[in-house]
């Protein structure tokens, strides 16, 4: 057994409960009803999230051939693999909940596709379609219509179920621990990257089996809102910002902190404390039926009354789930209101051109009377070397 860092979980130990069969089932059902309470024809869900979330299937590789699922309003899912990848598919956690159906090289897949949609229907599309595959669709069906899932159900995961927000709490506690972790480090004499490519081989230590995210801007670096590291050296006085996350058992962790290379200034102290304070105050307001709108407008309220409004730069938060970054957005113009099982990253900031910036983030569960911080990690401003 490969150990981790200490009170980090080991690698190989034991994972959640495996999705069953009629966990995907019921996520088939809830598309299906959204597909015709949206006027619908169908969806048509190509790899990515959308489709590892209504049918556990992930192509080991995806290429130019056309892997698709077709969910109607009636009728049982269908989901088009190229025959080389049919047992793979066969095999996926939700197959028997499908009709799993292959085609060759040299036939038209999407001609197959074709014979299972109304012509003049209207159809959601995953908004990562390739190109060459929405052209073929078009071709095949000149009469129907396309757009995207994105956009006609931005909150078909939104709501998860007790086992994904069981994952979701460990995928939090995991980017917890790595964090502990990491403040052990030494931070000044280092380049930034050097101290992300710790953060991130932390994040897999802790059970991350993919990091998306491991910024680290320090100084003046942190005042930007660019999503990675760079060469600058951090040096002592330097306030740094942490943003890091990436799916854990197939869910997203999402954790943000801001420390301090040495003691930190007084304005450093004082910006931490107008961003902590605007991101406990979204934190207290949230619960079931708040316009996600409303909880942006708490954070920069905040900030705007403690003079530093025109440098929160960006929305206070978005969807957590099977990808670091969804729906629901916390944005001013989002009037989606939260519901029990949405998690949401809630994340202010506040960004001094040339001098340093400062962002806080944690992930939140709305629960059935208001909300459940999964992260736990101290705010800080934490004191590094």
């Amino acid at each position: 057994m490969t150990p981790g860092p200490t009170g980090t979980r080991p690698r190989d130990a034991p994972g959640p409960v495996a999705f069953t069969v009629d966990d995907f089932a019921r996520r088939l059902d809830r598309a299906r009803a959204a597909v015709s309470a949206a006027g619908l024809a169908g969806l048509l869900v190509t790899p990515g999230p959308d489709l590892r979330w209504l049918t556990g299937y992930r192509p080991a590789a995806v290429t130019e051939r056309l892997t698709l699922l077709v969910v109607t309003a009636d009728g049982k899912p269908t989901l088009l693999v190229p025959r080389a990848d049919r047992a793979d598919a066969d095999a996926a956690a939700g197959a028997a909940a499908l009709t799993v159906v292959d085609w060759r090289d040299g036939t038209d897949p999407y001609g197959l596709v074709a014979g299972l949609l109304r012509p003049g229907g209207r159809h959601g599309v995953s908004d990562t379609t390739w190109s060459r595959h929405l052209i073929g669709l078009q071709d095949a069906l000149p009469t129907a219509g396309f757009t995207t899932i994105g956009d006609r159900l931005p909150m078909l995961r939104a709501e998860k179920d007790a086992a994904e927000l069981e994952r979701i709490a460990a995928a939090g506690a995991a980017a917890d621990r790595a964090y502990a972790h990491l403040l052990r480090s030494r931070f000044r004499g280092r380049a930034e990257r050097d101290v992300a490519a710790e953060l991130a081989d932390l994040l897999r230590a802790t059970g991350h089996e993919q990091v998306d995210v491991a910024l680290v801007g320090s100084g003046p670096n942190g005042a930007t809102l660019r999503r990675g590291a760079g060469d600058r050296v951090i040096g002592p006085g330097d306030v740094v910002v942490l943003d890091f996350g990436g799916l854990c058992d197939g869910y997203a962790s999402d954790l943000t902190r801001t420390v301090c290379v040495g003691e930190p200034s007084e304005d450093a102290v004082e910006i931490h404390a107008i961003v902590a304070r605007a991101q406990r105050e979204a934190v207290a307001a949230v619960r079931p039926g708040v316009p996600c709108g409303e909880i942006d407008d708490l954070a920069r309220a905040v900030i705007t009354e403690a003079g530093f409004g025109d440098l929160f730069l960006h929305r206070t938060g978005h969807g957590v789930g099977v990808t670091t970054n969804e729906p629901p957005h916390l944005v001013r113009t989002e009037r989606q209101p939260l519901l029990p099982g949405m998690c949401v990253a809630i994340e202010p900031g506040i960004y001094l051109p040339g001098e340093f910036g400062v962002r806080i983030g944690d992930v939140v569960i709305v629960t059935a009377d208001g909300a459940r911080r999964v992260n736990t990690a101290d705010q800080g401003p934490a004191v590094v070397d």
